[in-house]
């Protein structure tokens, strides 16, 4: 399929942990035939939670980012991590993003993560879409969920899709703005069944429908006008009004589904491609000259002078390292050679990698929104922006956050410090939320990240990537005479 960037969605799934965010990314990878069989988390055989320290705690740890087609458009899902442990990584990679699925777990509701990732998403000012999870599960409850959110961010929560029965009697979905119900499959092949509205639903579908559309029409001030003057409103306007809403991030859609049975995925994917914005349709972007104050702008089109930003850094130790990277502007061509603006120096690459899980695939060129990967780049990392040395321009990436806890590790075999050292800076590379130094004190090697499980995890990765295996201990209290 030909890259345009009016018909890529670059959407990021955001959650806090444990939601069902990566078994939609499943789902909707499977409906979009990017895989054959319906990855998950729990066997181990998920497309996105692939590394074995993922596997092993049934989390997402580190940002995952694969590929769909769906209505002749490209999806790039960006599945991110929603223990807090790892939420940099989240922050990091929504640079990357147009929109974000808001997946919320349909028995639990809003938690403390939700409204981490939620500040996240304000802070870059992207469109959302709600999607509650897990509506076969005992005790879900989607009209509790959608007042928790609409009281917790203040913000009118908009349901689109109202569910068909709840817990093991949930069997699809009423689409408010169509009128018609969609009844699935429980084989998880997401084929449904298109009818009418059930006829003891037909009361709280219209009632419903009513608080829908009064939400809707705020997005444009003559179908308002027409709807306040008691006009109908045709089907077209109140799609095309549901749309510009849903971009402008003054409308908030709400959908609902069963991830697990591949229930209401479909839908959900037809409200990415209709309602989330393409990166053509992003404003004009702004950055500075490298060192200077100048303000300088790029359009999001494919003639306009090449940047893009590198929003992660992959460690490998055959490959060196992978640098993953949007393209703002202009065309990104394989075999090239781009200027980095924050370090003054020039970069020259051969592949140029679209990223499909733990796998990559070759491409000649790449336009604006498109998220690709360089291998071996030798001076760029995390939050540098590439772009043209006669036209530069530096953008203000998101900073990392702080580490908040410490361990001193020390090697398992003696005499390999300075492998330690060495192996650790190329996992700094990947988590700039990581520190590393040496204690002048107490002469202890000091690693501080977000969490014992986030340092746990480090050091798992440090002996599986690297070969280099270390012990985490309580760090020493230097006492000093007074």
């Amino acid at each position: 399929m030909e890259r345009k960037s009016e018909l890529l969605r670059n959407v990021a799934l955001i959650a806090h942990v444990g939601s069902g965010k990566t078994s939609l990314a499943e789902a909707m990878l499977f409906n979009g035939k990017g895989t054959s069989r319906l990855g998950r988390v729990d066997d181990g055989t998920s497309n996105f939670d692939f590394e074995p320290e993922e596997i092993k705690r049934r989390i997402t740890i580190s940002t995952s980012i694969h590929h769909c087609e769906w209505k002749k458009h490209i999806i790039n899902i960006i599945d991110t991590p929603g223990d807090d442990n790892f939420l940099s990584d989240t922050k990091a990679c929504l640079q990357a993003s147009d929109g974000v699925i808001v997946v919320l777990d349909a028995t639990a509701g809003v938690k403390f993560g939700t409204q981490k990732v939620w500040a996240f998403a304000d802070e870059l000012k992207l469109p959302r879409i709600i999607y509650v999870s897990k509506m076969d599960r005992e005790r879900s409850n989607f009209y509790g969920v959608v007042e928790e959110v609409m009281k917790t961010f203040e913000v009118k929560a908009t349901p689109v899709f109202l569910p068909i029965g709840a817990e093991d009697k949930f069997e699809g979905l009423v689409d408010l703005i169509k009128m018609k119900a969609y009844r699935f499959a429980k084989d998880g092949s997401g084929k449904f069944e298109e009818s009418d509205v059930p006829a003891d639903m037909k009361d709280e579908a219209e009632e419903w429908r009513e608080k829908m559309i009064e939400n809707i029409v705020e997005a444009d001030d003559q179908v308002m006008e027409k709807y306040l003057d008691g006009q109908a409103l045709s089907p077209q306007e109140v799609e095309e009004t549901f749309v510009k809403g849903t971009k402008s991030g003054l409308l908030i859609p709400v959908t609902c589904g069963s991830s697990t049975f591949n229930i209401g995925v479909s839908q959900i994917m037809n409200l990415i491609v209709q309602g989330l914005t393409a990166p053509s349709e992003r404003p004009i972007l702004k950055g500075k000259r490298p060192g200077k104050d100048e303000l300088v702008q790029r359009k999001p089109g494919p003639d306009e002078a090449l940047s893009a930003l590198v929003f992660k850094t992959v460690a490998d130790p055959f490959a060196g390292k992978l640098t993953l990277l949007r393209v703002c502007s202009g065309t990104l061509k394989s075999d090239s050679t781009v200027y980095n603006a924050n370090r003054g120096v020039k970069e020259k690459f051969g592949q140029l990698l679209l990223l499909e899980g733990k796998k990559q695939q070759p491409i000649e060129a790449a336009v604006p929104g498109d998220i690709v990967a360089i291998p071996k780049l030798k001076e760029t990392a995390t939050g540098d922006t590439l772009c043209v040395e006669n036209d530069p321009i530096v953008y203000t990436p998101t900073q990392p956050l702080p580490p908040v806890i410490s361990y001193a590790v020390e090697a398992k075999v003696k005499g390999t410090e300075d492998k330690l050292f060495s192996s650790f800076a190329r996992l700094l590379e990947e988590d700039p939320t990581l520190r590393l130094e040496r204690d002048q004190a107490t002469s202890e090697i000091i690693l501080s990240g977000a969490g014992q499980i986030h340092l746990e995890a480090t050091c798992e990765k440090l002996g599986r990537k690297f070969g280099v295996e270390v012990n985490l201990k309580p760090v020493k209290v230097p006492y000093r005479e007074t």
